[in-house]
């Protein structure tokens, strides 16, 4: 290998190893006093150079250093702190992580590769949807196209989400966000504990299937890339494909709380300059108020489970993401007693200061199949003898626990299913849905399926053809959330007419128009919502609409509010309607004759203006 000398390290920023014009610079944090780089030629055992870090560049316990080398083929690097190995934390690819689920290499000390990240982005920029207009997809990378169902060639990957284009556009989804797809450590380790007789010192092959857990940030996980190109490049293309769709692509980062603070705000900041990514999903312990108050970050989407207090209208761009919405609507859903508060609180929460996104389904939880078909958890498989995972679900099987073959169970299921969708999607918030939701992806009643990397999470994708009918309701239903902006408004409902037309922007009633009743055993309410309050693209006024959520298990009927003369209610969508799947196809509405509207039980039915 050719000699090299060391240039003083006139800098110690940024962190990690950059290829400069004579060379490479070199920087890491250690705690220690002697710190040393290890450079290895083509993939060897053995460190084929070893330079130590001259004390006079170090700046507490950042070492850095430039390194003139005119040969940077084949090259990888990791570090060396008093005679302990360690990888670069700043490493932007590491070797021999190609493999999913690698027993053997799990507990190694893995090598980066010394290369550039040049990329060709062909002047792409971020699509900027605001929050209002987003219709958030959440996707595991591996299980989403894993299963041989699929129908893709990369199965598991970056690249196999790129041939699923075509769904997601047909879908209507605006906005794509990937659980963790930095690079984490899959292979669950064990945790030795001193005088434990019973410890072990190797991994058992449970999987962290979901990625929450301390890993490396600043390279993309190996393991999602195809054989064809590296995890970086991969995900570029998928970023830059996407957005030449008119689509977003958002990603979650987890952080143990261990990281310092200037550490998390490097991450944060790397993931949206070198991905170009339009929004990052912060989860875990990291510094909110240094990242709120970043300015490199202040164009991106940044959700996180709150940010606390009334952060001021120029900060719209942050996002709450958390279980709120879950627990309200599903108690709706199936009935509680003293919900209807609830129910109209969430339909119209969407503050000033910073968005809300809603969900009925999460990765820590039921799917939204599992919700209408299991009362309990069934995490047996787990191996933790189904002690683990959440006791409360707020789930109701309909009347028979899993799977069954009777055909008034799985229409009631399918009609929940319909129900829990509207009050989604007819709520002003950004709504999210987990993949596979659309067409009742099941993972058997498991809900904290962390450690199965299997059919339990892989996405059938057969049961597009099997739940065509619910894939079909949710594409007619996210048409026509985006059709109508009074579903989502860039400010939340006022509850008054301050434009003067006569109506509020939103209203609530009970049987009887203009008297809501919120008493704690009440389960139905009208929600009016005045067209006027929301313009179309096109600059005309959008329809007049009512929806009325009757979630009692007894049929309720309802006065209908009063229109200008000459119009008249519509039915749009009706979940009590089996033949129709729940919805009337464009030009098929059905007016509805007379001042009232019988309401069968457990059944939500919208009403259009016209």
């Amino acid at each position: 290998m050719e000699q090299y000398r060391i240039k003083a390290g006139d800098r110690t920023y940024p962190m990690g190893l950059h290829i400069v014009p004579e060379g490479i610079h070199v920087c890491t944090a250690a705690e220690g006093e002697h710190c040393r780089l290890l450079l290895f030629k083509d993939e060897e055992m053995e460190p084929s150079q070893i330079i130590t870090f001259p004390p006079e560049f170090r700046r507490g316990n950042v070492f850095s250093m430039t390194v003139l080398l005119n040969d940077l083929t084949g090259l990888s690097y990791c570090f060396d702190i008093d005679g302990t190995r360690f990888s670069d934390p700043y490493g932007n690819g590491f070797l021999g992580r190609e493999a999913w689920g690698d027993l053997e290499r799990a507990q190694d000390i893995f090598l980066s590769p010394v290369k550039g990240t040049d990329f060709d982005w062909e002047g792409d920029s971020l699509s900027y949807i605001p929050y209002e207009d987003s219709i958030i997809y959440r996707v595991h990378c591996r299980g989403f196209t894993k299963h041989s169902s699929s129908g893709v060639k990369w199965k598991g990957t970056f690249q196999g989400i790129l041939e699923k284009i075509p769904y997601l556009k047909d879908l209507g989804i605006t906005t794509v966000e990937l659980l963790p797809v930095n690079e984490f450590q899959e292979v669950i380790l064990p945790e030795l504990v001193q005088g434990n007789p019973f410890g072990v010192d190797k991994p058992t092959g449970k999987i962290n299937y979901w990625g929450y857990g301390p890993g490396f940030y600043f390279s993309p996980k190996a393991a999602y890339a195809s054989l064809e190109t590296d995890p970086g490049r991969e995900l570029k293309n998928l970023v830059k494909v996407l957005h030449k769709e008119g689509l977003e692509l958002m990603t979650e980062l987890y952080f143990t709380g261990k990281e310092p603070a200037s550490f998390v705000l490097d991450v944060v900041r790397f993931w949206a300059e070198e991905f170009h990514l339009d929004g990052i999903h912060l989860t875990g312990y990291f510094p909110l108020e240094l990242l709120r108050n970043d300015p490199y970050l202040s164009k991106i989407k940044l959700l996180a489970h709150s940010w606390e207090e009334k952060i001021g209208e120029k900060d719209k761009h942050l996002a709450d993401c958390n279980d709120d919405f879950l627990v309200d609507m599903r108690r709706v859903l199936k009935g509680d007693e003293d919900q209807m508060k609830h129910l109209a609180f969430r339909m119209r929460n969407n503050p000033s200061d910073r968005a809300v996104i809603n969900y009925m389904a999460s990765t820590n939880g039921f799917t939204m199949m599992d919700m209408v078909s299991y009362d309990t958890k069934h995490n047996e498989g787990n191996g933790e003898k189904n002690l683990d995972g959440n006791p409360y679900n707020h789930s109701w099987n309909c009347g028979i626990e899993g799977p069954t073959r009777k055909k008034a169970i799985l229409e009631r299921r399918k009609k929940q299913l319909r129900n829990a969708f509207l009050l989604l999607f007819l709520s002003q918030g950004t709504p999210s849905i987990m993949a596979g939701d659309e067409f009742g992806h099941s993972q058997s009643g498991n809900n904290n399926a962390y450690c199965q990397d299997n059919e339990v999470t892989w996405l059938n994708w057969n049961l597009v053809k099997k739940n065509q009918d619910l894939l079909d309701f949710v594409k007619a239903l996210i048409a026509f959330r985006k059709s109508h902006p009074v579903f989502h408004m860039s400010k939340e409902p006022r509850l008054m007419d301050y434009l003067a037309c006569g109506l509020p922007d939103m209203s609530y009633h009970g049987v009887r128009t203009w008297c809501p009743e919120f008493e704690n055993f009440r389960r139905q309410l009208g929600v009016f919502y005045c067209g006027a309050y929301g313009i179309k693209a096109d600059g005309t006024m959008d329809e007049n609409f009512y929806v009325i959520f009757n979630m009692h298990w007894e049929p309720h009927k309802f006065d209908l509010p009063s229109l200008k003369e000459g119009k008249s209610w519509h039915i749009v969508f009706h979940t009590d309607e089996i033949e129709r799947n729940g919805m009337y196809g464009s030009g098929e509405e059905f007016k509805v004759e007379g001042r009232n509207f019988l309401v069968p039980p457990r059944t939500i039915v919208v009403y259009m203006g016209k």
